[in-house]
């Protein structure tokens, strides 16, 4: 994975077949939670990473590590399949399971007790994203580029190609009604999403459905066979791929559509239509 340290939590990404479901935001990757985010869902990934400030409304299960920065709050419970690193201050209103060790600092808050398999270590972990950010650039500045994939390897885990995590921008909002970041947002292949999407650019790739509208404030890409149950309104451009579906009406500075794409509603484009033929 390329990283790039300015710009890594810069984008809202989730990757392919991640699924929104009605309780649970679920990918088989890591998944890596902004500081100061409000999630009303649970979260189900390979491994977990919240940092500070934020609230999820609903349990945290992963198979692997689970890390939860300072002064967060967990309304549900919290399984980690390995080690779990808790912060000062988290409140955790269900039950914690550890398979692994346990790292946890001081006034965290346990309302339904918790069971831990391994060492149990009383002391505040670093935050996250703050080790992280720190350890990539120190390596960036040494010119130690190569190891950079070393570190995230170990931190993500032992694949022989490390994926790319799902990302949460800080200060994002995901509830029933909406999926909210100041952000670009990038959503991958065969995904399955619940909620109207607002971020500062989207790009949807192909064969995924949403279950609501996309508004940007600049341009959006709807990719092959994916299909939106809701409006497309950009400020800027917006591109609907070959046998894309948009049930829902498409506003926007200029369209550029495939021939073999539906729009169900009614097109507002004052810069221009273009309709892309097959060759």
């Amino acid at each position: 994975m390329d990283v790039d340290v300015a710009n890594w939590m810069a984008c809202c990404y989730l990757p392919d077949s991640t699924e929104l479901q009605e309780h649970t935001l679920k990918t088989d990757r890591p998944m890596v939670i902004g500081d100061r985010c409000q999630i009303d869902y649970g979260l189900d990934a390979a491994e977990i990473l919240v940092c500070e400030f934020c609230t999820i409304n609903g349990a945290i299960v992963s198979t692997g590590d689970v890390r939860i920065d300072n002064w967060c709050e967990i309304v549900g419970d919290v399984v980690a399949g390995q080690d779990a690193y808790i912060g000062e201050g988290v409140k955790i209103r269900g039950k914690l399971v550890v398979r692994g060790d346990l790292d946890i600092g001081d006034n965290v808050q346990i309302a339904k007790g918790f069971e831990a398999k391994g060492w149990i270590v009383i002391r505040n972990p670093i935050p996250v994203i703050f080790y992280v950010l720190l350890y990539l650039m120190t390596m960036f500045h040494l010119g130690k580029e190569g190891e950079v994939n070393d570190a995230m390897q170990e931190l993500f885990g032992d694949e022989e190609e490390l994926p790319d995590p799902l990302r949460i921008p800080p200060g994002s909002v995901l509830n029933m009604h909406v999926f909210s970041t100041s952000e670009k947002m990038e959503i991958g292949s065969g995904c399955r999403l619940h909620g109207n999407i607002r971020a500062a650019s989207v790009k949807v790739r192909d064969d995924t459905v949403v279950f609501g509208s996309l508004r940007s404030n600049d341009a959006i890409e709807v990719g092959e066979r994916t299909t939106i149950h809701g409006d497309v309104v950009s400020e800027g451009d917006v591109v609907v791929h070959r046998g894309a579906h948009v049930l829902g009406n498409v506003a926007s500075r200029t369209l550029q559509m495939h021939e073999e794409a539906r729009i169900d509603g009614v097109i507002r484009a004052p810069d221009g239509l273009r309709i892309e033929r097959t060759t």
